[in-house]
């Protein structure tokens, strides 16, 4: 979360519809409760995993183990919980279908993503907490049990502590039980633990909330030196504040990051963090550029030069810990965050453009992995902005869905899973809510990503160059299609080279009201249905197999195409598409 607000920022055609060898998703919160699932969001190699399923069809149901579209193991399904014993092979996604029969034709009832990775940072999923009242086991399982569906491996704890100069709320030896947050609020000892203790008992790694250089009007009282403060002025007499007023309890004053005084304070404090609770590392915040601020001594001070140093510091001092810093709108990412030791790059945006809004997800995660050498990217993009400024409401599903898509088909995601979706960057703000379709729909893009992350997140070359991204042509003669970046009205198009493999991502734009991810009005505009499309896919040779897959069809299954080959395209039938399909050609 950045505690400031800095904004840097065609022709519809028609097909015939044919009636689907599958059918869509049917999306709600019936179906929602009655999915398929797992114990954990993650698992480490050799772990086996427990699946569960509260309603199994009537009938012969089978489950089926599938990497990238292949059948590993099939087996009948007996209870409502069984066991899987995955490969042993490291950084690896897999879909289980529970499978069965409905009028003679084979169907898929409901589907799970698993990740067996030793590494979280192989393919990063953050989601975040921010409410920490008086809650019982039932209550915290509840909301952990959640997050697990999403698959969510890395967990933010925002707003949890007690001051931003002194997280940590009384002593190592006698911490408090309960004490405030920055706006006041009641937070519980017993409830933060609990919530870790729940995150780890899933394979998640937990993540505390703080500032990097943030401190109350307090903060001399606890050790807090004016010298070590960041001034708007040469003579340190106006200091560099982000004001806040009441119900927030205090304005954050702002520390320089270069001061060794500061940072050896703020270090120690976070060793008591770490002594009460036993976080996994830190989620490291900025506010963005400051403007023209000084240090005491009236030195002009370039904050984002400090960023790379400063976390290499704290990772010095508590090296077994985990590291993730916030790049505001890309601020102080090149040369600095990417390169520090963080486990993936963070990315809060905030630029927005109406036209070719969905570049700006591409820009960012291609420059982080070009940055950083190879780092995978999780974006903070608060969807739906301005509609949820304005009071209560619902989440427009068109909007969400097609931000998410956008940012899954470039190999990263979205922030946005916590005990509510998240609107803007005060995280506990809930005035908006999910409706039961977009419940499901997140939870099968999420399915979608760790199933086939090892196409979507492959490794990245050393030189983080994102040299196997490549423009495809697709062809038909009733739908437009056209290479990325989008364009309204038509199916865009994205190429990946995957080892033995082309990835062709197809996102579809079609009844767009605008191409702006932020969606900020909640006015974009449903795509339509589209089954069975006749199209040409570009190949420089003739592929051994085809298949495809969609998180909106069939429950994110693979299925095989047929197709034929001739003067450079692969001609085949498209099953469906509503916001996001992909087609695999392997060689």
């Amino acid at each position: 979360m950045s505690l400031t607000v800095i904004v840097s920022s065609i022709l519809l055609m028609s097909c015939n519809i044919i009636e689907p060898e599958h059918d869509p998703i049917t999306y709600g919160e019936t179906y929602v409760s009655n999915m398929l699932s797992t114990d954990k969001a993650c698992y480490q190699p050799g772990d086996v995993v427990q699946l569960s399923m509260p309603g199994i069809p009537e009938g012969e149901v089978t489950v089926r183990y599938q990497h990238l579209g292949k059948t590993i193991k099939e087996e009948p399904v007996t209870s409502r919980q069984w066991t899987w014993q995955p490969p042993s092979q490291d950084f690896q996604g897999y879909m289980a279908e529970i499978h069965g029969k409905v009028n003679g034709r084979d169907t898929v009832y409901s589907s799970v993503g698993i990740d067996v990775s030793s590494e979280p940072a192989r393919f990063p999923r953050n989601g975040f907490l921010s409410m920490y009242g008086k809650m019982s086991a039932s209550e915290i399982a509840a909301v952990m049990d959640d997050l697990n569906r999403y698959h969510i491996n890395y967990v933010q704890f925002q707003d949890w502590h007690w001051k931003h100069h002194h997280p940590l709320g009384g002593s190592v030896t006698q911490p408090m039980e309960v004490w405030t947050d920055i706006i006041s609020r009641n937070c519980y000892r017993a409830t933060v633990q609990g919530y870790i203790d729940a995150a780890h008992a899933r394979g998640m790694k937990t993540l505390f909330y703080n500032l990097l250089y943030g401190a109350l009007d307090d903060c001399v009282n606890d050790g807090v030196s004016k010298e070590w403060m960041v001034f708007k002025d040469k003579n340190h007499g106006v200091h560099d504040t982000h004001p806040l007023s009441s119900p927030f309890k205090s304005s954050i004053y702002v520390l320089d990051p270069n001061n060794q005084n500061w940072k050896e304070y703020l270090s120690a404090r976070n060793d008591e963090v770490y002594q009460v609770f036993n976080f996994d590392g830190w989620q490291i915040d900025q506010l963005g550029y400051r403007g023209s601020v000084y240090d005491y001594k009236g030195q002009e001070i370039e904050m984002d030069k400090s960023f790379g140093q400063f976390v290499t510091y704290m990772k010095d001092k508590q090296p077994t810990k985990r590291l993730v810093m916030n790049a505001v709108g890309q601020y102080g990412q090149e040369g600095q965050i990417a390169t520090a030791p963080v486990d993936f790059c963070y990315t809060e945006v905030w630029s927005h453009n109406n036209s070719n809004g969905y570049t700006i997800f591409s820009n960012i995660i291609t420059d982080n992995a070009k940055w950083s050498n190879g780092k995978q990217t999780v974006l903070a993009a608060y969807l739906n902005y301005n509609h949820g400024r304005k009071g209560r409401g619902w989440f427009n599903t068109p909007g969400i869905i097609m931000g998410t898509a956008a940012a899954m088909a470039w190999g990263g995601t979205i922030l946005q899973m916590g005990e509510h979706m998240l609107n803007n960057e005060y995280f506990p703000n809930s005035n908006l809510s999910m409706s039961g379709d977009l419940k499901r729909a997140m939870i099968s893009y999420y399915d979608f990503t760790v199933a086939y992350e090892n196409l979507l997140r492959p490794d990245v070359p050393a030189s983080g160059v994102n040299s196997d991204w490549y423009g495809v042509d697709v062809t038909s003669e009733t739908v437009a299609f056209n290479q990325w970046a989008p364009q309204k009205g038509q199916i865009a198009t994205i190429g990946r080279h995957v080892d033995n493999r082309d990835v062709v991502q197809l996102l579809s734009y079609r009844n767009a009201t605008h191409l702006d991810w932020c969606d900020t009005d909640a006015n974009q505009g449903e795509p339509d249905w589209l089954y069975n499309i006749s199209i040409a896919v570009s190949a420089s040779e003739q592929p051994t197999r085809v298949w495809f897959a969609s998180p909106d069809y069939n429950h994110g299954a693979a299925m095989n195409m047929e197709f034929s080959y001739a003067n450079g395209q692969v001609q085949l039938t498209l099953p469906a598409i509503k916001y996001y399909s992909m087609i695999v050609l392997e060689y």
